[in-house]
């Protein structure tokens, strides 16, 4: 499991969250949208490093 790659998941998480509220506050549902997308993106990542580590898990 990459360290760097759950920082960057957590990051890309909370643009997302940061984003979404962006646009509620301002009524852009574009950016509510890109918000909600970017949070999505980080649950998978978040999810491929989960099966990297159960695989080196499995390894060893």
């Amino acid at each position: 499991m990459s360290t760097e790659d759950r920082m960057k998941a957590t990051a890309k998480n909370i643009e997302g969250k940061v984003q979404e509220a962006m646009g509620e506050i301002t009524g852009d549902p574009e950016d509510k949208a890109e918000g909600k997308a970017k949070q999505a993106e980080a649950q998978v990542r978040h999810s491929v490093e989960n099966e990297k580590e159960e695989v080196k898990k499995k390894i060893d």
